[in-house]
């Protein structure tokens, strides 16, 4: 599992052993909210070739790859690390992929995600166009998604010439406890969550933009199953791995501010927004796979919410927290 100390990774990595597998987990760090399910934990950076070549020591029966520089719009929009987004993460596909082509590595899970489609699919925000198939001609809206439609493209291309069983999915903004809800690298879910949780009844919540930019979310648990189902399936992909259900950002706090039992005032702030409308295209994988995800957001975020709380309450009661 490359990538097993990030959020999905480390929710994966025990479903995996929930399911009876013995599990490998690689990355720079160790999971932050839980130790590691992980019968192996290696720890280490997939941008060294060398390293990946020694986590990958045996001919396993399924890698997932889901190493990768990344975060919210508040580091992915603002241009200030494209370069190392970019470096960074081609780095850790050429070494994972190299190393597994190596051993016969019996087939490859890669996650790519929503930025690889166009920006002119994503202007209005009622009715966005993110069907697989219309990934091009290619625009994305950041050198992220530039970068993820090039490991697309080197995977599927490891696949046709090295016979590699690839399996792609492109996740949209998957969310759920466990996940960075603070510093900077944070989603829109989480961030909302911990700014609810911080608000005072009657309080005013910051909103980047003007708040009525559409998104899906996707629930955690639902990622997994949708990522397992598209593993063992015989299909490649890329398949859209998301919710549609589509929420404006004003809505996704509304809603959250309902679940915290809180009267809130937004306050609307300049800050990088993405695209204007999001929502994964569930047509293919339904149809394909013969599943799509269902889970009320809602729900998920209920979940999300008590979880950031009790993390924002154990913060505020620690005795270095600010006065």
């Amino acid at each position: 599992m490359c990538g097993a100390g990030g959020f999905i990774g480390a929710h994966l990595v025990g479903r995996l052993k929930a399911e009876g597998f013995w599990v490998r987990g690689v990355d720079l760090r160790q999971p932050p909210f839980r130790p590691t399910a992980a019968d192996e934990f290696a720890q280490g950076d997939l941008r060294d070739a060398a390293f990946a070549r020694s986590v990958t020591d045996r001919r396993f029966d399924e890698v997932y790859q889901l190493a990768a520089d990344m975060g919210g719009a508040g580091f992915l929009f603002t241009g200030e690390h494209d370069a190392d987004i970019m470096r960074n993460s081609a780095l850790i596909n050429i070494h994972v992929l190299d190393a597994c082509r190596r051993r016969g590595v019996g087939r490859i899970f890669y996650s790519s995600s929503a930025c690889v489609y166009p920006q002119h699919n994503q202007r209005d925000a009622q009715h966005p166009d993110l069907a697989e198939g219309s990934v091009y001609p290619a625009d994305p809206d950041s050198e992220y998604g530039w970068e993820k439609l090039f490991a697309e493209r080197l995977f599927l291309a490891h696949g046709r010439n090295h016979g590699m069983a690839v399996r792609i999915a492109r996740y949209h903004n998957i969310f759920g406890p466990e996940g960075t809800w603070t510093g900077g690298r944070e989603k829109s879910p989480a961030a909302i969550c911990r700014k609810v949780a911080m608000a005072e009844d009657g309080g005013a919540v910051e909103i980047w933009g003007d708040g009525q930019q559409t998104r899906s979310f996707l629930y955690i648990d639902e990622c997994i199953e949708g990522t397992l189902r598209l593993m063992r399936s015989r299909h490649t992909g890329p398949f859209n791995v998301g919710s549609e259900e589509m929420v404006t950002i004003d809505g996704l706090a509304a809603m959250t501010a309902a679940i915290a039992g809180k009267t809130i005032r937004l306050r609307h702030v300049a800050g990088p927004v993405g695209v204007h409308g999001r929502r994964s295209d569930n047509t293919l994988v339904r149809a394909t796979l013969g599943w799509a995800p269902e889970r009320p957001l809602r729900e998920g975020l209920a979940a999300t919410f008590a979880w950031i709380k009790e993390q924002v309450d154990r913060d505020l009661a620690s005795p270095h927290a600010p006065a």
